[in-house]
């Protein structure tokens, strides 16, 4: 008997509607008619040990305890799940062949890993494990996937690596919210100080946001524009690019702190001759978007609709499960496998179905466009997020799920359409010895940017030159001065505190640890993102007026507590590379869990030495029970 074992319910089914019938149901697992068997996990049918599981004494909160270092790691059965395990064991005795169907990423990997190795698996049946990728739930793209099972050995490395993930987020959440909370309780703070290598850093952005904004002055700068005219009376403008001279009156960003100087530069231009120093065009192509991940979808759908990312990672869990209308949507890829391609015809024919306002789109589409999103060499496990090829009464789905289905579609439209062209064209006039630049992009084929209409605030192609030639006299006919003001950084929204997650490199302060970061590097990982910002709105660290996100004065009084480099992303950023290198085979588990040991160890000393000042006065939004620290300090990510 071959067993799948699945996820989650919803794939289990999935798989076992491929397999011959008739179907047998039985209490967590389906019987297809030719004896296999599908069961499945119910998510995490596993969890880390607590503490006092090593020692009863770790019930106790005590800082001479610290840090809490395992020396023989335990995981146990989740107590809400314990039946179904106890069917798996069971499913598992009788099968001769495993087939694991976990999601396809690191956490899926290890899930369903750990699960085999909990059941005693060994010998011949482990090492023959075979693995089913399937991130499409539609009955064609599971039959493909079953159809083209792969050997589970492979996949070792993604396992490790989320492994390691695992206890070394137990560890550092365990050990730094102990210490952080005894101490808190010094200086008569009653709340949990949850620490985390992740959620700690991304309070960080947003409490060094606010005080960059609390602490800004704002200062006056000043712009000068020449409006110019030609023989033939076509006007335009251009704007005074300042001379090295003008140096003592510029900030650091180039701009002129002097009225007296611009004023001067006005009276100087005006009703006086120019001519045209210089013309430069240039042929400019931008290439279509790439196809969604889920982060870049999740920016999406904030700017666009001012949807959390948690509501839409929702949103999308269900497209997926439920409706069957996307692809696997944790995903961190935006490419796709070229065998995809060949599916395209009936992915378009879906979308016209499916979408009314993406049906002109779908007609002009041009399936032997191939944009780069399709690249073998940048898909692992799981490719981008892309519509089905599945049709459906669209009045079934709530109005957020039409919203992104349409997103997804839209996105995956682009790339069967040409490259958008522009010329950009600038211009160096000289006015009485001062330069004055005119620059304007002027559309030559709107190419994918034709399947949306772009709102007149982003449409940079309305803005004209007249003819002009090297040499060219100009009538300068007046200079205008514009009083400017410096602007503070925005507040982060739900968009932007995404996006700078997902780009973490600029924010990075080691400059060493900064190149050797990849764009697709972050804060968290796609999966987890959504619930790291969702657990830190519970935990009253962060709050929202109207779409801004603000820290609260808990949040403030945490980070101010803790030492830099567990507010930085530096750290976390040099574990996600370590744990990258891990599933890609070119780092051992050992190499990233002993520094990380003994990093910890320094961390705990160094935050018991100093009591927490910044949180002396600050009232806890509630009050934390030893029950409640215990759970919560696990989920510390």
């Amino acid at each position: 008997m071959k067993l799948y074992i699945a996820e989650k319910p919803s794939l289990g089914r999935a798989i076992a509607d491929v397999l011959p019938g008739p179907h047998q149901k039985g209490d967590g697992f389906i019987r297809a008619g030719n004896g296999d068997c599908v069961s499945w996990c119910i998510g995490h049918l596993l969890e880390q040990a607590e503490p006092e599981t090593y020692d009863p004494a770790y019930k106790r909160w005590r800082t001479e305890d610290l840090p809490i270092v395992p020396e023989q790691w335990q995981v146990k059965p989740k107590p809400k799940t314990r039946k179904q395990l106890s069917v798996l064991r069971k499913l598992v005795k009788e099968a001769d062949q495993l087939v694991h169907a976990g999601d396809p990423d690191r956490e899926g990997q290890l899930l369903v890993d750990q699960v085999i190795d909990h059941l005693g698996v060994k010998g011949q049946k482990k090492t023959s494990v075979q693995r089913c990728l399937i991130s499409d739930l539609n009955r064609p793209a599971v039959k493909r996937a079953i159809n083209d099972l792969k050997d589970n050995q492979v996949f070792m490395p993604l396992s490790v690596s989320a492994l390691a993930r695992s206890r070394a987020d137990w560890l550092y959440g365990i050990n730094m919210t102990r210490a952080y909370t005894l101490q808190g309780q010094k200086v008569g703070y009653s709340g949990l100080l949850s620490v985390g290598r992740v959620q700690t850093p991304i309070l960080g952005l947003v409490v060094r946001r606010d005080k960059e904004i609390g602490d800004f002055v704002s200062k006056p700068f000043y712009e000068v524009v020449a409006h110019l005219k030609t023989k033939k009376g076509d006007c335009f403008t251009a704007k005074w690019v300042p001379s090295e001279a003008c140096g003592p009156h510029q900030d650091e960003d180039g701009r002129i702190l002097n009225r007296s100087l611009a004023e001067n530069v006005v009276r100087r231009i005006t009703d006086k001759p120019a001519t045209v120093m210089e013309q430069k065009k240039k042929k400019k192509t931008q290439l279509q978007p790439l196809p969604y991940s889920l982060s870049a979808l999740q920016i999406d759908a904030a700017k666009r609709f001012g949807m959390s990312a948690k509501s839409a990672l929702d949103v999308c869990q269900g497209l997926y499960e439920k409706h069957k209308l996307i692809t696997y949507p944790r995903s961190d890829s935006r490419y796709l496998p070229k065998e995809h391609f060949q599916q395209a015809p009936s992915v378009i024919l879906a979308i016209e179905s499916n979408v009314d306002a993406l049906r002109t789109a779908t007609l002009n589409a041009d399936i032997r466009i191939k944009s780069k999103a399709w690249n073998d060499d940048k898909v692992s496990a799981h490719h981008a997020i892309i519509p089905t090829q599945k049709k459906m009464d669209m009045s079934r789905l709530s109005t957020q799920e039409k919203q992104i289905y349409e997103l997804v579609a839209r996105q995956y439209l682009f790339q069967f359409y040409p490259k958008h062209e522009y010329q950009e064209t600038i211009v160096s006039i000289d006015i009485e010895g001062g330069i004055f630049i005119a620059k304007v992009n002027q559309v030559t084929a709107e190419g994918w940017k034709v399947i949306y209409a772009i709102s007149a605030k982003d449409d940079k192609s309305s803005a004209t030159l007249p003819a002009l030639r090297k040499g060219q006299m100009l009538h300068c006919e007046k200079g205008e001065l514009q009083d400017k003001q410096t602007q503070p950084p925005k507040y982060f929204t739900d968009a932007t505190l995404l996006a700078a997650m997902t780009g973490i490199a600029r924010f990075v302060t080691d400059q060493a640890i900064r190149k050797v970061l990849k764009d697709t590097d972050g804060l968290g990982t796609e999966a987890t993102r959504a619930g790291i910002l969702d657990l830190l709105f519970k935990r009253d660290y962060l709050t929202r007026q109207s779409k801004q996100i603000r820290s609260t004065a808990a949040g403030r009084g945490l980070i101010g507590s803790l030492p830099t480099s567990a507010t930085t992303p530096d750290m976390t950023a040099q574990w996600e590379a370590t744990l990258e290198a891990i599933s890609l085979r070119k780092v051992n588990y050992e190499s990233f869990m002993t520094p990380l040991t003994v990093r910890l160890g320094q961390l705990i000393t160094q935050s018991l030495a100093d009591l927490p000042q910044g949180l002396r006065g600050i009232k806890a939004s509630k009050p934390t029970y030893r029950k409640k620290r215990k759970t919560r300090a696990k989920k510390s990510t």
